[in-house]
C-alpha cells in the first residue's frame, strides 16, 4: 500500500513562532519545508509594502506552487508549510490541497497573547535597521486585525501550542 503524504501547517498571530516551529516540525518529520516568506523576499524583492501587496504576492506564490504541493503529497511525501493560515480564506486553501492529493492533514496552532507576540517581534526585530516594515506593535495590531483562530466548523486536525 502506497504511503500518504502528509500537510502539516500553521496558524497564529504574527511572531507567535510559527516559523520556528516549521523548521522544528520540517526537521523532525524530515519533511520538505516551504518557506512563504524566503519565496516573497526573491521574487519580490522590496514590493511587500502594505497588506494588498502582501495578498497579490503570496496568492501569485500559493497559485503556481499548489500543482507541486500535490504532486508531492501524492507521491507519499510530507510537507511543511510556513504559509500563514490566520484566516479561514488561507486555511481553505490548506485545505485544497490535502483534499486534492488525497492527503493527511495536520493545522499546528500556536496560541500566544499579543504581549508574547510583541515581545518576541521587538526581539527578532532588534537588529533590523529603524523604520524596516512588518517589525512595530503597529505594523502587529494591522495584521493581528485580520487573525481568525481555528474553528471547529472548519474540521482541521488541530495541534495546539501555548507559547508564555
Amino acid at each position: 500500500m502506497k504511503r500518504k503524504g502528509k500537510l502539516l501547517v500553521m496558524c497564529g498571530k504574527m511572531a507567535a513562532g510559527k516559523s520556528t516551529l516549521s523548521r522544528e516540525i520540517a526537521e523532525r518529520e524530515n519533511a520538505v519545508l516551504l518557506v512563504l516568506d524566503d519565496f516573497l523576499e526573491r521574487l519580490y524583492p522590496g514590493q511587500i509594502v502594505d497588506v494588498a501587496s502582501f495578498v497579490t504576492y503570496s496568492t501569485r506564490i500559493r497559485d503556481a506552487l499548489a500543482p507541486h504541493i500535490c504532486s508531492l503529497l501524492s507521491m507519499g511525501i510530507t510537507v511543511v508549510l510556513d504559509f500563514p493560515g490566520n484566516t479561514r480564506k488561507q486555511r481553505s486553501w490548506f485545505r485544497q490541497l490535502f483534499e486534492q492529493a488525497g492527503a493527511e492533514h495536520e493545522l499546528h496552532f500556536i496560541e500566544a497573547s499579543d504581549d508574547v507576540c510583541k515581545r518576541q517581534l521587538k526581539e527578532r526585530s532588534r537588529d533590523l535597521a529603524p523604520g524596516t516594515r512588518w517589525t512595530t506593535d503597529a505594523d502587529f495590531d494591522a495584521i493581528t486585525a485580520y487573525f481568525e483562530p481555528p474553528a471547529a466548523d472548519e474540521d482541521f486536525n488541530v495541534v495546539h501550542h501555548e507559547r508564555a
